[in-house]
């Protein structure tokens, strides 16, 4: 636990992003005259972009292809980029057979070194694609723990495979996933073995079904310029409750040999479930959730206490429902084009940048209201002396009034 802090501060900025299983949906439909099978599918934070690797047919077979594209988060970009291998020099993958198992070529040069097939991944270096493996190794006799041991490189043009500790120049997630997942789950045990086993202290996942498919580990960029990425993890208390009490952070590029920092951000004020945010987001803004093949996609930490959940198809993003925990008792939510132009609140918490930005509004509109005429007080010469001195002491009493109440 050496390597874990608690903090009070809230969760940097995060931008967002299309959600992943959006992602995966469209890899599939962009991959043209393939005769492959998806291996792969990870979101690249560098270029805000979805890497698809795939799987040429065959047991003694490589990979095919490797197809890396925009995820417009309301836009319309649909840029792709393919890069295929050389199927007849770069012959190996993780999952293959004999000669043409890439794990078994990792080995062969670099011994003792582990990893996961799921936390490989697929880039494109103009044409060439490069399938980047991030190691592990294991330290320790009695208590075996593992540790980042740096990335392999496959070329798919030539079949060569490095290796390198400076993950920075590596694009992508480089620091292993699975290790990642590790240490967020021993957060379960931040009291102690009593504590633990009791199940009294610590935090567990979000897994209430509401972001089936990915629930923990979610990669993101953070809001400022500094190109950083890190995995994102929405935490519940140990137990049966199941409000968002916690956020976890590991960054998904790390220099060295040793375990890269993770922090839990407790949450002030927390959030419902993701299941229970779902549900209200469907009560609140019936009239664009969720009809035809809509759904609301990720509930996912955005910075601070606030969340973001998207809606839309897996081929079409249309709005974004931005929520700030809960506030007076009820969870703060406001409902957002696809690009982040509000639209408007179910209710706006306190001081918030939605509430700022209503009452904005409101004075822009109040501005624009064209002023209404005067009343026709008809011909003043028919006036007697003592109606045109009425009037006039009207007149003086409401400007002194407007003047003391400030109005104009």
């Amino acid at each position: 636990m050496q390597a874990t802090q608690v903090v009070t501060e809230p969760v940097p900025e995060l931008a967002p992003r299309a959600p992943y299983l959006v992602g995966k949906a469209q890899a599939a439909p962009h991959l043209g005259d393939v005769t492959g099978e998806i291996a792969d599918i990870t979101y690249l934070p560098d270029s805000d972009r979805f890497a698809t690797l795939v799987e040429r047919s065959g047991w003694l077979s490589g990979y095919e292809v490797g197809l890396v594209q925009d995820v417009p988060l309301g836009g319309t970009s649909r840029s792709q980029q393919r890069c295929a291998f050389d199927v007849d020099v770069a012959d190996a993958r993780i999952s293959g057979w004999y000669g043409h198992n890439l794990g078994r070529k990792i080995s062969e040069q670099k011994r003792w070194v582990r990893f996961e097939a799921d936390d490989a991944y697929v880039t494109c270096s103009g044409d060439t694609p490069v399938v980047v493996v991030p190691l592990k190794r294991q330290t320790g006799i009695l208590t075996v723990t593992e540790r980042p041991a740096g990335v392999a490189l496959y070329n798919g043009r030539t079949g060569k495979i490095t290796f390198t500790d400076d993950t920075d120049t590596v694009p992508g997630p480089s620091y292993p996933l699975s290790l990642a997942a590790r240490q967020r789950e021993a957060v379960a045990a931040v009291g102690g073995f009593t504590d633990w086993w009791f199940e009294r202290s610590g935090w567990d996942a979000s897994e209430d079904g509401a972001n089936e498919g990915n629930d923990s580990e979610f990669t993101l960029r953070y809001g400022d310029s500094s190109g950083r990425s890190v995995y994102v993890t929405p935490l519940t208390p140990q137990g049966e409750a199941s409000s968002v009490v916690a956020v976890s952070t590991v960054p998904a590029r790390h220099r060295g040999t040793r375990l890269a920092p993770l922090t839990v951000h407790r949450l002030d004020p927390t959030w419902s479930s993701p299941k229970a945010i779902v549900a209200l987001i469907k009560a609140e803004y019936r009239d664009v959730c969720c009809y035809n093949d809509d759904q609301v996609f990720e509930v996912v930490p955005t910075g601070g206490t606030t969340w973001t959940a998207t809606i839309g198809s897996e081929q079409d993003i249309r709005y974004r429902v931005v929520g700030r925990g809960q506030v007076g008792g009820r969870e703060a939510t406001c409902l957002a084009a696809a690009d982040g132009t509000l639209i408007r609140c179910a209710y706006a918490a306190p001081g918030s940048p939605e509430e700022q930005e209503l009452k904005r509004r409101e004075e822009q509109k109040q501005k624009d209201k064209p002023r209404a005429a005067p009343p026709d007080l008809g011909d003043l010469t028919a006036y007697t002396p003592e109606q045109l001195a009425e009037l006039n002491r009207r007149i003086g009493e409401e400007i002194n009034r407007r003047l003391k109440g400030g109005q104009s």
